[in-house]
């Protein structure tokens, strides 16, 4: 015996009317909300948005000093293009950014996490001596340079009449081709390691206590405790501080200018100095700004994987 049900359709309930008052309330939030976004839109626009593309347009523009007296620049396409990557100093600039930034982002995360690991036991003071370490981070870069070329000085330096005690003989930190690079990374370095310590700081913070008490029950203690517990709560915060490190190594100059020049011999010129001279030593804007380009596809790259990595961090 088969008995059969019939589906009857779901009444379906009309939608109410929106009122009037309805209808002005909701234009009044959206026009509220674009009350907000339009100042920061222009903002962007204008103080980030123009320079941005002035700086590429130039770079296929024969802007020179007689630009401004002129107006006139001539389109030259990607000749400048063709002169940065056919130049040796490029090359120079390319491996010596590469050096500089890397030497620069393992030895301040190294020591800032070692930094950040060492202040998280409670003693006397140290909220003291942590506030203490981000005095290198409050200068302004060119002073921080001035003080360290008067250390480094080959002649009249600190660092050298110091080594002078022990019967070690003058060192031309900033005057040797082998030596000025090294030097420099080392000062970078001292100027980073405030950033990298009080972020890995908050992170080790935010590990919770009862972790480090289950794992020493398993016999999770010293590097155990921090390879299997510490690192991986705080992977997302290292991946954040690697990255933004690298960007902001990337665009240095205050600091090398206030060293070396960028010499001796080019021994220390990056492609954020070599912009600069070219655009501000040389006068050959158009130059300039195509090295400038190169820098800013390298730091948006970076600056990409900064963004994907906080979603990431985000959603976990």
């Amino acid at each position: 015996m088969s008995a059969s049900t019939q589906i009857r359709p779901r009444a379906t309930t009309p939608a109410a009317p929106v009122r009037p008052g309805q209808r002005r309330a909701r234009l009044r939030s959206g026009f509220t909300r674009w009350l907000f976004v339009v100042p920061a839109a222009v903002f962007v626009a204008v103080f980030f948005g123009y320079p941005v593309v002035k700086n590429v347009l130039m770079s296929f523009q024969d802007y020179t000093t007689k630009t401004f007296f002129t107006g006139e620049a001539p389109w030259v396409g990607f000749a400048n293009y063709a002169a940065v990557f056919s130049s040796s100093v490029f090359t120079t600039s390319v491996v010596n950014t590469a050096l500089f930034t890397a030497g620069s982002i393992v030895l301040q995360f190294v020591l800032g996490l070692g930094l950040a690991l060492f202040f998280r036991r409670h003693f006397p003071l140290s909220g003291f001596l942590r506030g203490l370490l981000l005095l290198p981070w409050l200068l302004p870069l060119i002073a921080s340079s001035a003080v360290w070329k008067w250390l480094l000085d080959q002649d009249s330096g600190a660092l050298n009449q110091l080594l002078g005690v022990v019967g070690i003989g003058p060192v031309p930190w900033l005057v040797s081709p082998s030596l000025a690079l090294i030097a420099v990374i080392g000062v970078n370095v001292w100027l980073g390691i405030p950033f990298n310590t009080t972020i890995l700081y908050s992170g080790l913070q935010s590990v919770p206590p009862e972790l480090y008490e289950a794992g020493a029950l398993d016999g999770a203690t010293g590097f155990k405790a921090f390879w299997y517990i510490t690192w991986p709560s705080i992977r997302s915060v290292v991946s954040v501080v690697i990255v933004l490190g690298v960007v902001y190594t990337l665009k240095v100059v205050d600091i090398i200018l206030g060293l070396t020049g960028g010499g001796p011999a080019n021994s220390t010129q990056t492609l954020a100095t070599n912009a600069y001279h070219q655009s501000f030593i040389n006068f050959q804007f158009g130059i300039g700004a195509a090295v400038s380009n190169v820098l800013i596809v390298v730091s948006f790259v970076f600056a990409m994987i900064y963004i994907a990595i906080s979603r990431k961090a985000v959603d976990e």
